[in-house]
């Protein structure tokens, strides 16, 4: 992928959906459509950013009985997405069964641990351990259901590389130096994930609320 960065465009209002996406569409490789954007613009509006002519990742997190998660996934065909996301706490069936149901030329991730969780937070939903062996756990279940890869935190891809050497590896919670973390808790630079084996860097805030999303896309593609 000669351009790893995803623009996240989570945006109340799809005309400003569209016109970040066309502003920036030569600084990024790809448009990641998350569940705020699909509840608020459905089908429709996946449609009109896709007329933008980047791949799209639909960002849905799909995480319900297998029979539920295979059936989505077939109601998505028409969407076209290049990548789809479930959640690996769904179990090695669901994913199994997300996978086989997905469009071909689909690649189905599985999200490990959200990159705004730390192990407090994942103390009190009753996993033992740090964030860090969760991911490692989960990533080997995903890889198990023959999944093409997970969504983790970019503290965490460079050993799960190591494990899955040809695996397909998405980090969000991506904050260039000096920039705002927001609500995230594990993040890191998009060049330390990109040198640590990420295949797909999700950007948002950084590029759609900087003064200059162009300037500050083509900041960050530099960097890599």
């Amino acid at each position: 992928m000669s351009n790893p960065i995803y623009l996240a465009l989570d945006m109340p209002q799809l005309d400003d959906a569209v016109a970040m996406a066309k502003r920036v569409k030569g600084h990024v490789g790809g448009l990641k459509l998350g569940l705020e954007f699909f509840c608020a613009h459905g089908s429709h509006g996946v449609h009109e950013i896709a007329h933008i002519g980047l791949p799209i990742f639909l960002d849905l997190k799909m995480h319900d009985i297998p029979n539920t998660v295979a059936s989505a996934m077939q109601a998505l065909h028409v969407l076209e997405p290049s990548i789809m996301t479930v959640h690996a706490s769904g179990g090695r069936s669901m994913m199994e069964d997300a996978k086989a149901a997905a469009a071909n030329g689909t690649k189905v991730v599985a999200v490990t641990v959200l990159t705004s969780l730390d192990e407090r937070d994942l103390s009190r939903t009753g996993i033992s351990g740090n964030a860090h062996d969760q991911v490692e756990r989960l990533a080997d279940l995903a890889q198990e259901a023959g999944l093409d890869g997970i969504v983790c935190s970019g503290q965490e891809v460079g050993s799960v590389h190591k494990r899955w050497k040809d695996g397909f590896f998405v980090v969000p919670g991506l904050r260039p130096a000096g920039s705002t973390v927001g609500d995230q808790k594990r993040v890191v630079t998009p060049r330390k994930a990109r040198d640590d084996g990420a295949s797909v860097l999700v950007i948002g805030r950084p590029i759609s609320r900087a003064d200059d999303p162009v300037a500050a896309a083509r900041a960050i593609e530099a960097t890599l």
